[in-house]
């Protein structure tokens, strides 16, 4: 299945159906009245929060959704029907934008969450409704309410706890991979990764989802690259896990350049709590380590992980740096990253 976070589509309530002009006629019955009823009312649009998607690709699609309108009244004082609603039925996560892209509508986080995104049309009153004592015969009757319509965005935005961030091959998707059951693509190339990938994490009977975003490039806030355009679905993480190729010439760069564009996405995001990791640490020789170790140091101002996805070597050890910080997010995590503590649970 292909992977889609952003859709725009176009909705349509359902009009309100026509009230009746009807009169009663029956043999050896005089002077029968009005009878005329009333119009259904229109189907409504609604959009649900469902399990089981982790995709919009299905409005890739179907741009198009309108409900029906009510059923027409009809004489003997007959109501018509209501119309049927139409129900939009994305994966947890999903905002709803106006036309503009600015202005948020709702925000889905949980299964079972329905929102009223287009209510559809009153149905129109039939002539048996304007009867009155000075009024005998009314010759009229009322159309039922317009629809509403409207073009919306949904933009899709993962729940995780924890989020990978990085430069192209920093090893998000091999740490991905080591760590849960997910399989990302994996190559010897930048941008291998094109959309977000979850995996979910266990470790000393703890759970918890982890989002692998695509490689962010300096300049992404400005488009470069695949852009800034993913960093939304870490929005929602707890904790970002930072990943830092050690192979690289200059790896206080590359931390600060990931760091830049965080901040010219979203101080908020910006703001979330981080831990940091050397990775591709079993390519490198005991000098070399200690000394992309020490400058990684200097520019995150505090002590990385040494890690190798490929050895396994401290992958146990980060899994549970993350697990503590999603649980208190403010905590210090420098002291954890130097020498082995005693883990407790």
């Amino acid at each position: 299945m292909k992977f889609l976070d952003q859709a725009k589509v176009f909705i349509a309530s359902g009009a309100g159906g026509a009230g009746s002009v009807s009169f009663r006629r029956e043999k050896f019955i005089e002077f029968g009245g009005p009878d005329g009823g009333d119009g259904g009312r229109g189907g409504d649009v609604w959009v649900e929060c469902v399990d089981g998607l982790n995709t919009l690709i299905d409005y890739r699609y179907q741009q198009h959704f309108k409900a029906r309108t009510g059923g027409h009244g009809m004489g003997r004082q007959r109501a018509g029907a209501k119309a049927e609603d139409v129900v939009l039925k994305v994966p947890v996560g999903t905002q709803i934008f106006e036309e503009d892209q600015e202005t948020m509508i709702c925000d889905l986080t949980e299964v079972g969450e329905r929102f009223l995104l287009a209510k559809g049309g009153n149905g129109g009153f039939g002539n048996a409704y304007f009867k009155s004592s000075t009024n005998r015969a009314p010759r009229h009757a009322n159309p039922g309410q317009p629809a509403e319509e409207k073009w919306i965005w949904l933009r899709l935005k993962l729940i995780a706890d924890a989020g990978l961030l990085g430069l192209p091959n920093a090893g998000k998707s091999t740490f991905l991979a080591a760590v849960s059951a997910a399989k990302p693509k994996i190559a010897d190339y930048p941008f291998t990764t094109l959309h977000p990938n979850l995996g979910v994490v266990r470790v000393d009977s703890r759970e918890f989802v982890l989002a692998d975003i695509p490689g962010l490039i300096e300049g992404a806030h400005e488009g470069h690259g695949l852009g800034d355009r993913f960093l939304g679905h870490v929005e929602r993480c707890r904790v970002l896990l930072h990943l830092v190729d050690g192979t690289q010439d200059d790896v206080a760069k590359a931390y600060k350049t990931i760091r830049k564009e965080l901040k010219a996405y979203s101080a908020e995001l910006a703001a979330k709590p981080e831990i940091v990791a050397l990775s591709k640490c079993d390519s490198l020789d005991e000098e070399t380590r200690a000394e992309k170790a020490a400058s990684l140091k200097k520019a995150a101002r505090r002590v990385p992980l040494q890690i190798s996805s490929v050895s396994g070597e401290n992958v146990q050890k980060l899994l549970r740096m993350v697990i503590r910080a999603i649980d208190d997010p403010q905590a210090d995590d420098e002291d954890t990253a130097g020498e082995a503590q005693p883990w407790r649970p």
